[in-house]
């Protein structure tokens, strides 16, 4: 008998996302770039980490507060990224980096969502 374990997109896309953002961070700290990138690196790999948190939260409560924790943390990494790109600060294409965070925001702000209608059921 074969098992197959069921992917978890937010997890994985998370995680992929944090590889990416730790690329773009890289990239600005070779153009001298520490302030930004490093506000970058913060959120950006933050939002993952809260998110497996979430995953072996203690409750419901818990699940939701990591997973609002985790939206914030896309958002605010949404804004870093928009931020280079603008200011052009670095020649570093972040292109990529604020599709993947919109989505994953719209991920996990209908988690958050989902879950906290449950919660009042």
């Amino acid at each position: 008998m074969t098992t197959t374990v069921k992917s978890n997109t937010i997890l994985d896309r998370s995680f992929d996302f944090a590889l990416v953002i730790i690329e773009i961070y890289k990239k600005m700290r070779k153009e001298n770039e520490f302030v930004l990138s490093k506000q970058l690196l913060k959120s950006g790999t933050s939002i993952g980490a809260n998110v497996n948190e979430a995953t072996a939260g203690q409750s419901k409560k818990d699940f939701i507060a990591k997973m609002a924790i985790a939206s914030k943390e896309a958002r605010e990494t949404n804004y870093w990224l928009r931020l280079i790109q603008k200011s052009e600060i670095v020649s570093v294409d972040v292109r990529k980096g604020l599709k993947e965070s919109d989505e994953i925001l719209k991920i996990l702000t209908a988690i958050v969502k989902t879950a906290q209608l449950s919660l009042k059921k």
